[in-house]
């Protein structure tokens, strides 16, 4: 392979990418796979074929469509993780609505914002879970519910919301059954359906994803056909699925990586999707792997520590895994060797990337070195060009530090019903993440920061995710986080929260004696907490915004 020169490169690929819409697709792999074993849902006792799968789907989507949704009409799923869901995601994509993946730990600041902001039509809800009132709080912004007939709701905060189908048995005022809205397609709505899937497109809009919502308010990332399946069905060729894998999915649904890298992956691929539990837990994860012999499991690192430190690891049997995706944050190095090791997941790969861009732009493949495997985020993905620039937009030298920017079939078409902030994040078709990254003369990227979590003390650019490798290193330390808090002398100071493995303790002055020598000064903690847990969003996702709100009150409270 010709050596680059320059933080430039474009993923190789064979082929044609997928130019087809999600429903399409759908249909194809039904009818090349009708008897393999499409969707397993433990907590729900589901067990589906591809054309079982598909005969629930068409009820879905008819029933929508005797709900009066259309094409471009937005439809918010909100809740957990259950197989209402999957045929929610594949249902909107037959008739081209426009599926809205809300956040199921959003409240109802958040809820009102995402469901005004994109106008949704429609919402399919869980009832509750843990505590999550879902139809509580759907209630409290819109008590007009409890009145109105299903499908006519008129509510003063939620003026464009029509229609509130919710999950389960019991019977709600003002809501339709979700069992219901599938019998209520007659011949007529299965008529519309043809002729909707006829006039979709693969470049219409899909699917929106709100950003975490980590600073600011949320923003959505409207997505399409082509963004979506192809994403899927690359990370799928990249684990190699066939219809002979069982890919175990215990990260969200709302979430990319659970319907993309998830759903999309297996399903393009004619793999069985199986689902564990409503949201994560290690022993029901490791649980679903033995039980139905899954090859490829998903996950973010935290998922990956809890499942390799959980008390009953040992007990199960988890030789039939091989592959799977570890994404959502960086996986450190001592981790995905345990993972390789203990997990027997040789194949497994790195996926890295954001929302806008569908979600991955880079991943690790089974034949690439360990040193690739596990100290980079992988080359780009095929069909999508990559590059590193400078603060004025200039493409860095190999090695150097800069941005990380993408253009391709995976970037969105923008952030919904928000120009601005699109001109800004997408510049001559380039997104540009906000993230800090190096490539090496092959195309490999190491992520190194991000611009906004870069500590500046006393002059010098520290970038946390250094440090936080090197503590990896320390053999009592499970996991690392560090930033910066504020500091009148030097500007800002380094903190360092540490999570100790089980059994292990150590002092604040035992972590810098550690550092002391090994890196430079400047970089060693000032401030060192031990914590059990770090807060996090629901994709696992640290809240390092969080993190230091809290820090700066407790320094304040000790001046």
């Amino acid at each position: 392979m010709k050596k680059l020169t320059q933080s430039y490169m474009t993923g190789e690929g064979s082929g044609q990418l997928l130019y087809e819409t999600i429903g399409r697709c759908f249909d194809r792999v039904v009818d090349e796979n009708p008897d393999t074993l499409a969707l397993v849902v433990r907590h729900q006792d589901i067990r589906w074929t591809y054309r079982e799968f598909q005969e629930q789907v068409g009820r879905l989507a008819a029933g929508l469509i005797g709900l009066g949704i259309e094409p471009g009409d937005r439809v918010g799923i909100w809740g957990p993780n259950s197989y209402e869901w999957v045929l929610t995601q594949f249902a909107t994509a037959k008739i081209g609505a426009i599926m809205v993946c809300i956040n199921p730990a959003y409240r109802l600041f958040e809820l009102e914002f995402v469901l005004n902001k994109v106008g949704c039509k429609a919402i399919i809800a869980a009832e509750q879970f843990k505590s999550s009132e879902y139809l509580k709080m759907l209630n409290t912004l819109a008590p007009e519910i409890a009145t109105c007939e299903p499908g006519y709701l008129r509510a003063q905060k939620l003026p464009q919301l029509t229609t509130v189908v919710r999950m389960g048995d019991t019977a709600s005022p003002g809501m339709f059954n979700f069992a219901e809205v599938c019998s209520l397609g007659d011949a007529s709505a299965h008529e519309r359906m043809a002729q909707f899937e006829h006039q979709l497109r693969p470049d219409d809009a899909i699917n929106i994803q709100f950003t975490s919502g980590t600073t600011g308010n949320p923003k959505g990332a409207t997505l399409t056909h082509v963004n979506i399946l192809n994403n899927g069905h690359e990370a799928g060729k990249g684990m190699a699925l066939t219809p002979d894998d069982k890919l175990c999915i215990p990260v969200p649904l709302y979430h990319c990586f659970g319907m993309v890298l998830g759903v999309l992956a297996a399903v393009s691929h004619g793999a069985t999707m199986v689902f564990a539990s409503p949201v994560y837990d290690p022993l029901s994860t490791l649980e679903a792997v033995e039980a139905e012999k899954c090859t490829a499991l998903h996950g973010v690192p935290t998922m990956f520590v809890t499942e390799l430190d959980h008390p009953d690891f040992d007990q199960f049997d988890l030789s039939t895994l091989r592959t799977g995706i570890i994404a959502g944050a960086p996986c450190p190095e001592e981790l995905m060797k345990r993972i390789i090791r203990d997990m027997h997941m040789e194949n497994v790969l790195i996926g890295y990337g954001q929302t806008e861009v569908s979600p991955i732009n880079h991943m690790t493949l089974p034949e690439d070195s360990m040193e690739n495997r596990t100290q980079t985020v992988g080359r780009p993905i095929p069909y999508v060009e990559i590059k590193i620039v400078d603060a004025e937009d200039h493409v860095v030298p190999i090695g150097e530090q800069g941005e990380i920017c993408t253009r391709g079939y995976s970037v969105m078409k923008g952030y919904w019903d928000d120009e601005e902030k699109t001109a800004e994040t997408i510049i001559d078709g380039w997104l540009h993440s906000g993230d800090l990254g190096t490539m090496n003369e092959h195309g490999y990227v190491r992520i190194t920061g991000r611009i906004k979590d870069m500590i500046i003390r006393g002059g010098e650019n520290i970038y946390p995710r250094e440090i936080e490798e090197f503590l990896y290193t320390h053999p009592k330390i499970s996991e690392a986080q560090v930033f910066g808090v504020e500091d009148p002398k030097m500007g800002e100071e380094v903190c360092a929260w540490i999570q100790l493995k089980d059994g292990q303790t150590a002092t604040e002055e035992d972590i810098r004696e550690f550092c002391k020598g090994q890196i430079s000064h400047f970089k060693i903690p000032r401030y060192v907490r031990f914590v059990e847990e770090f807060p996090m969003t629901v994709t696992g996702k640290i809240r390092k915004i969080e993190m230091r709100a809290y820090m700066a009150e407790a320094l304040r409270g000790a001046a």
